[in-house]
């Protein structure tokens, strides 16, 4: 869950007049919330009404184009064969897909973003593997860097501003709100002493700068599987100050403290995010099991309720054989899956991994879009055979 944060010029009291210096006109209040008006929410004070739309483009749809919906395969798709893209929305690729949640791949170029850009369905949370840069919104600046989570909640007009041309995202597309895992959280919402990160390592809005300019100005509006182009006349980062529990916030995957036992510890451990449709994780360096007789390696386990996704970052995953920066491997539920051949038994005596991956676990079944099938190695179901 975010804290409260604020930014910029506020009133003393919510709900009042609040004028401006030079001429005595009116702020314009907008209350930016979840769940009618009992969920997060923020306050934003505008300098022009951010209601003020002079044209409504053609729509167009961006539907993922699946062609798996009923998958029982276990699969591996090589994530970093998605090609770079001059746009960012382009550049955005969908691979696996269900009615909860988008999972897909970015390689966006470092371009200037004519646009705005608005995912008025889903929170988005973007990994960032390669790359730096800042996301600019009405709520300021957050800066990234490579290992980075950001968590965008819906309706939050943004842009991003890359330092470089190298760029890889792993971004997902949540319809549920996501947010902290709730056993790690107390009555009052703040993390508690046994979770794996805690507030101050939170990376919040910063810099808020104010536009005060009137124009042209072409946000794309993200609804029901159709980008809608809107032109509105004032620019929509003219917020002045603001204050709240909802807005844009980052955690960087190297802030997670692994929490390990003497024998060998469930995903569960690494669980970063949630939803009440899936969960995400951080498998981060670690310490190994220290009891004597313990064997690292995970056990084999069936899937029968969720889907499972490995999005390998870094380092050398100790479970997994032939696996490389980028790759992602769909283990569907229905059929067990566990370590790859060797792996149980050379993981006996280790001491630590350095290995580093992302991994998102759906509680209804993945489909395969056009895209995951180009990046399907083919032959990934095959790989524990002993021979």
């Amino acid at each position: 869950m975010p804290i409260y944060h604020r930014l910029g010029k506020l009133p003393p009291k919510r709900h009042t007049q609040f004028r401006k210096v030079l001429d005595n006109t009116l702020y314009y209040e907008e209350l930016f919330g979840t769940i009618g008006f009992e969920g997060m929410s923020s306050l934003l004070y505008h300098t022009h009404r951010p209601t003020q739309v002079r044209k409504v483009g053609q729509a167009y749809d961006v539907s993922p184009k699946v062609v798996v919906a009923n998958n029982l395969t276990m699969r591996k798709f090589i994530g970093f064969g998605v090609a770079p893209a001059a746009d960012y929305l382009e550049s955005r690729i969908p691979v696996l897909v269900n009615a909860d949640v988008l999972i897909g791949l970015a390689a966006p170029m470092r371009r200037p973003m004519t646009y705005f850009y608005k995912n008025a369905d889903a929170d988005e949370l973007l990994f960032i593997h390669k790359g730096s840069g800042r996301m600019l919104s009405f709520f300021g600046e957050l800066p990234f860097v490579e290992g980075d989570y950001l968590l965008i909640p819906r309706g939050v007009i943004y842009q991003i501003d890359f330092d470089t041309d190298e760029n890889r995202l792993l971004y997902l597309e949540s319809r549920i709100p996501i947010y902290t895992p709730k056993r790690y959280r107390n009555y009052f919402g703040q993390l508690q002493e046994h979770a794996p990160y805690c507030e101050r390592d939170y990376i919040l809005p910063q810099n808020l700068i104010t536009y005060d300019e009137r124009g042209s100005f072409l946000i794309k509006i993200k609804k029901q599987n159709q980008i809608h182009p809107l032109e509105y006349v004032t620019h929509p980062f003219d917020v002045v100050g603001w204050d709240g529990y909802n807005y844009p916030w980052g955690f960087s995957i190297h802030n997670f403290e692994p929490i390990t036992g003497r024998i060998h510890q469930p995903p569960p451990v690494h669980q970063t995010f949630e939803t009440t449709a899936f969960v995400v994780c951080s498998f981060c360096p670690r310490l190994y099991d220290y009891h004597p007789l313990a064997i690292p390696a995970p056990y084999n386990h069936s899937n029968v309720d969720s889907d499972e996704v490995l999005y390998y970052v870094d380092g050398d995953f100790m479970s997994r054989n032939d696996i490389e920066q980028g790759h992602i491997t769909l283990h569907p539920g229905g059929i067990p899956h566990g370590p790859h051949p060797g792996a149980y038994e050379r993981s006996i005596g280790k001491k630590q991994t350095q290995e580093l991956a992302v991994m998102i676990d759906t509680f209804r079944p993945l489909m395969l879009t056009e895209a995951a099938m180009q990046l399907d190695d083919g032959v990934y179901y095959k790989s524990w055979l002993d021979d």
